[in-house]
């Protein structure tokens, strides 16, 4: 019985360490070192060769590297039967409340606007508006958007929340459904997407919905590449419908150097960089679920297939 970790380009060494740290007994194998792939029952990976795994004949469990799994559901050649984890972290979690946080006060105070200022020797002072007088919406209520929420509302800003089924959180004015979506995106004058990718979601921040915030509203997209239609917010940033953008998840990443928005003086680009997993906080999780595999329990952290996450 062996474990396969399957990261193109991440340092898997890290995790090669991390887990042989927590279950010392752990035969562990690096893609694409040589290996017989009938040892293997459960894989961990990030960003996987499409087609892979469907060349394991034991294979029983797929865990994510991170919080997202539509790296590993966009693979139309899984096993049958094999179950899917993701990781829920508090590290991942408080991290992305940060970044967030950041991300708000930055536009509120227009700090990314004094730094371009700086660069052209120019003494620009503007209004700022106030947490307590600034809407927030969130699309995206799981364990991520619930942080978030909680992270701006002691911070004194009114939040709101989306998600595709009725949630009920503390603090925050739930709305979800497609037919509350437009209330929900009228009153946002900030709009933070935390979606996981779906089917549904693929391409949701496009020209429609960004029509439907406030004039003047703000974009940050912490979820991924993926759900955001790049042209659509170039247009509405250009013609002043929105005010600009903050953007840590791309399509393509590294984000190419010819690509437009590297020179759009409003968006802020960060390289994918609001919360990133440590392996030593996850593998304790991982390691349980490996264990868990082999006594044939429950697993942590499943993913629901028919939803996506």
């Amino acid at each position: 019985m062996s474990v396969l970790i399957v990261a193109p380009g991440r340092d898997s060494e890290a995790w090669v360490e991390a887990l042989k740290n927590q279950h010392p007994g752990m035969n562990i194998y690096m893609y694409p070192e040589e290996h017989d792939p009938e040892e293997v029952e459960f894989a961990l990976t990030w960003n996987h060769p499409r087609g892979l795994f469907k060349n394991y004949p034991n294979l029983k469990v797929i865990a994510s590297m991170g919080a997202g799994v539509d790296h590993i559901l966009s693979d139309n050649s899984l096993p049958e039967n094999v179950t899917i984890t993701r990781v829920v972290d508090e590290t991942l979690t408080e991290d992305m409340g940060d970044f967030v946080l950041s991300q708000v006060m930055n536009h509120i105070r227009n700090l990314h606007g004094y730094v371009k200022s700086q660069y052209k020797k120019q003494w620009d002072r503007s209004q700022y508006k106030r947490p307590q007088n600034t809407n927030v919406g969130i699309m995206g209520l799981g364990v991520l958007g619930n942080a978030v929420a909680d992270k701006l509302h002691k911070n004194f800003f009114k939040v709101s929340g989306w998600s595709k089924t009725e949630k009920n959180c503390e603090n925050v004015t739930s709305y979800y459904g497609k037919d509350q979506l437009e209330e929900f995106l009228n009153n946002s004058e900030i709009l933070v997407c935390l979606l996981p990718l779906t089917e549904d979601t693929e391409n949701i921040l496009n020209e429609d919905l960004f029509d439907m915030l406030p004039e003047g509203a703000y974009v940050i997209n912490v979820a991924r590449g993926e759900h955001l239609v790049e042209h659509d917010l170039m247009k509405m940033i250009d013609n002043g419908h929105l005010s600009g953008a903050s953007l840590d998840v791309f399509r393509e990443e590294p984000l190419p150097e010819e690509h437009p928005f590297w020179e759009h003086d409003r968006i802020n680009i960060t390289p994918h960089i609001a919360s990133v997993t440590k392996p030593e906080s996850v593998v304790p999780q991982i390691a349980e679920n490996y264990d868990r595999m082999k006594e044939n329990q429950d697993l942590k952290n499943k993913v629901e297939l028919d939803r996506g996450y």
